[in-house]
């Protein structure tokens, strides 16, 4: 089920509210959603997970019902700054796609607030794209989102949902659908030619073999071949990694296949 404005809760941050859900006690799981959407990308898998952790799911800045920035920020400082205010670290991260480096951003920079993480379509900040298809549908989105061709941009953005081997008619309609809604809602904060006040963590590669918590990356088989190969770089380089394909999916496994998907967290939970 779809959570209402009503379902959030808002922390102030030191530039304007910032929105969270919460579900379900005990240790602390924060989920954290990919780029241009909100927290509802976990609908599907929140209810399993909240049985037996305190799920925090938030919007983060700029996104969903978060507030835009008025000064430069990092995410990975608002997330620290929201454990904090929760009493909620040390906690398991998982994110994924911009979500996932936001992950890594924080174990990065606030490694004492992470006692694990997932890291789901992504790897680190510096994430090269190699593959002709990323390329290609990454500046297609750019090129629209300059533009302010919103129904251009769209067509792009969803075609991360397939991934480069299948066409979007072989994804459950309501998949696409859901991110559209949450699409739509996170653009109508902006406006184009805004100006971009998000300061970007550099010097990742290079710091993430002192990562001394287990991370386990988690992807969709179907993904691009450089987002499959930046993430098993990071399993390999950090000293507890781990790794996961969900066969049939792509960047969004969570929505596709929520059940194996949360199974694959929560046997990653009962090693912790």
């Amino acid at each position: 089920m779809t959570a209402v404005a009503s379902d959030m809760t808002y922390f102030a941050s030191a530039d304007g509210d910032l929105a969270y859900r919460e579900a379900g006690s005990g240790d602390p799981l924060v989920l954290i959603h990919s780029g241009f959407v909100d927290h509802r990308v976990f609908d599907d898998v929140i209810p399993a997970l909240a049985r037996t952790h305190r799920v925090i799911a938030p919007d983060v800045r700029g996104h969903g019902a978060s507030a835009n920035a008025t000064r430069p920020f990092r995410w990975p400082d608002d997330l620290a700054a929201l454990l904090r205010h929760l009493d909620a670290g040390p906690a398991v991260l998982a994110g994924v796609s911009m979500g996932g480096v936001i992950v890594t951003d924080t174990l990065l920079e606030h490694p004492e607030l992470v006692r694990a993480a997932v890291v789901a379509g992504a790897s680190t900040g510096e994430f090269r794209d190699t593959d002709p298809w990323h390329r290609e549908i990454q500046a297609e989105t750019a090129r629209c989102l300059a533009a302010g061709d919103v129904e251009g941009w769209l067509k792009a953005f969803l075609s991360f949902v397939p991934g480069p081997h299948r066409t979007l008619d072989e994804v459950d309609p309501d998949i696409p659908r859901r991110l559209t809604e949450m699409a739509l809602n996170t653009l109508s904060k902006h406006r184009p030619g805004e100006k971009d006040r998000h300061v970007r963590v550099t010097d990742t590669w290079s710091r993430v073999p002192k990562i001394d918590v287990p991370v386990l990356t988690l992807n969709g088989a179907l993904d691009t071949p450089d987002v499959l190969a930046a993430a098993q770089r990071l399993a390999d380089t950090v000293r507890d990694g781990r790794s996961v394909l969900i066969e049939g999916t792509a960047h969004y496994p969570m929505m596709e296949k929520p059940e194996e998907f949360t199974a694959v967290i929560t046997d990653f939970l009962r090693t912790l």
